[in-house]
């Protein structure tokens, strides 16, 4: 794996994505998966790792924070990750995207303060996600799933939501100096 695979997505600015290298035998495969180094933009001094197991059928988000990015890699199942980008100064404001990733094709996805972000699981599911700061509830914020400035496909028919997620507000309803900024300052 070369010193630094992370790429730049092409649509929401500072989002990266890890394509991985397995190495495969007999035995099944092994691959890196996150090195810190590969996002020089932030401290992992805090670095804090979690584990969400979902069935098929559920969506989580859109969440979003001000102090803390999110490093995601599936390690079994198929998800539609649905991002849009909230940092109002940002060359990307108000852009959304998907990323399909699959547990037997991982690849990891860095996503950046303030670009909104959750996932469909398109079957049972494990996603594994490294943050760079220890939970915070106060830092926990949410822009509705459906909401249609962010005009997500999340490949579902009938989402299973949480009580949260159902009552997030849609984006025209945060005031605008309520949202993230973009740092300027940060690398492409």
């Amino acid at each position: 794996m070369p010193l630094n695979p992370a790429r730049p997505h092409p649509i929401i600015r500072d989002l990266m994505t890890v394509p991985y290298k397995p190495a495969a035998d007999a035995r099944g495969r092994f691959m890196e998966t996150f090195r810190s180094e590969w996002f020089p933009q932030v401290s992992w001094a805090r670095l804090q790792s979690n584990r969400s197991d979902s069935q098929a059928g559920a969506l989580r988000g859109l969440h979003y924070h001000f102090k803390q990015v999110d490093y995601w890699c599936v390690t079994s199942g198929r998800i539609r990750v649905g991002l849009f980008d909230l940092r109002r100064n940002s060359p990307s404001f108000g852009m959304s995207a998907t990323i399909d990733i699959d547990g037997a094709d991982p690849v990891g996805v860095f996503i950046p303060v303030g670009v909104a972000h959750g996932y469909a699981a398109l079957s049972d599911c494990t996603l594994l996600y490294i943050v760079n700061n220890y939970y915070d509830g106060a830092d926990e914020f949410g822009v509705a799933w459906d909401d249609p400035q962010a005009n997500i496909d999340w490949g579902l028919t009938s989402p299973q939501l949480s009580a949260r997620d159902r009552s997030n507000p849609r984006l025209a309803d945060i005031p605008v100096e309520q949202l993230p900024m973009h740092d300027p300052q940060s690398p492409r």
